[in-house]
C-alpha cells in the first residue's frame, strides 16, 4: 500500500488530538466562568470577556490556517495541522522542515510520498521544539530574575538587552531569507517577499498612529502574511517564468 500524507488514520490521529485540545479549553473556560462568579463579577460581564475574547483569537486563527496552507503541499494536512493548532509556529515549523528535508535532499515544492522520509521530518520538527516544553518550568524563574535585576540596575540598559534578544532571534531567521541569493533572481523571491510584508506591515502601523485603529493592532500581523502569501504566489511564476 502506497503511503499518504493524508491518508484517514492520520486525519483520525490529528481530530482526537484537535478535540483534546478542545476539550482542555472547554474544562479551563467553564473554570474560569465559575471563578469570576465567585468573585462576584455579573453573568453579563463575563459574557462580553467571552466574546471580546473570542475575537480576538481570529487573527491568530488566520495565522495558523497560512501555515497549514503553506505546510500541506509537502507534508499534507493533518501534520501541519496537528503542529499549528497545538505548539507549532510557522516561524519554526518551515524552518525546521526544511532544514530536515535539504538534509535528506528532498524538494518542499513536491508531496511526500516515502514514510522514511515523513517519519524523519515529523521527528525533525518534534524534537526540535521540545525544549520550549521542557526548559521553561525549569529556567523561567532564573531567567526572569536575571533580566529584572539587570532592568533595576539600569532600566535603559535593561531595555537595549531586551532588544537585543529580540533583534537576536529575527536575525536567525533572516539568514533562511538570504540563504539561497546565490541563486539569481529567483533566490532573491523570498527577500521581495519580507519587503512586501514588512511594507504592509509599516502601512499598517501608520494606519494606526494616524487613525487611531486600535482593532488593526491586532490584525497588522495575519494581514501583513496574507498579503506578502498573495505576493509572493503572484510574483514566483513571474521570475520562475
Amino acid at each position: 500500500m502506497n503511503f499518504n500524507v493524508n491518508s484517514s488514520f492520520l486525519y483520525i490521529i490529528a481530530v482526537c488530538v484537535i478535540i483534546f485540545v478542545l476539550a482542555q479549553s472547554v474544562f479551563f473556560l467553564v473554570r474560569a466562568y465559575r471563578r469570576g462568579k465567585q468573585l462576584g463579577m455579573s453573568s453579563a460581564k463575563l459574557r462580553k470577556t467571552i466574546f471580546s475574547t473570542s475575537i480576538f483569537t481570529i487573527a491568530p486563527a488566520i495565522s495558523i490556517l497560512l501555515g497549514v496552507v503553506t505546510l500541506s503541499k509537502f507534508l499534507g494536512i493533518p501534520l501541519p495541522w496537528i503542529r499549528m493548532s497545538v505548539i507549532g509556529a510557522l516561524t519554526y515549523e518551515l524552518p525546521a522542515a526544511k532544514s530536515a528535508a535539504s538534509a535528506i535532499g528532498v524538494s518542499m515544492a513536491e508531496t511526500i510520498t516515502d514514510p522514511s522520509v515523513y517519519t524523519t521530518v515529523a521527528w525533525v520538527m518534534t524534537l526540535g521544539i521540545l525544549p520550549s516544553i521542557i526548559l521553561p518550568p525549569i529556567l523561567m524563574k532564573k531567567i526572569k530574575g536575571g533580566m529584572l535585576k539587570i532592568k533595576s540596575k539600569d532600566e535603559k540598559w535593561g531595555e537595549i538587552f531586551m532588544t537585543s534578544l529580540f533583534l537576536g532571534m529575527i536575525s536567525a531567521f533572516l539568514g533562511v531569507v538570504f540563504a539561497d541569493v546565490r541563486q539569481g533572481l529567483v533566490g532573491f523571491i523570498p527577500l521581495f517577499v519580507l519587503l512586501v510584508s514588512a511594507a504592509i506591515m509599516g502601512i499598517c502601523g501608520l494606519l494606526i498612529k494616524k487613525f487611531n485603529l486600535k482593532w488593526l493592532e491586532t490584525y497588522a500581523l495575519s494581514i501583513s502574511m496574507v498579503g506578502a502569501l498573495v505576493f509572493a504566489v503572484l510574483i514566483t511564476p513571474v521570475i520562475v517564468g
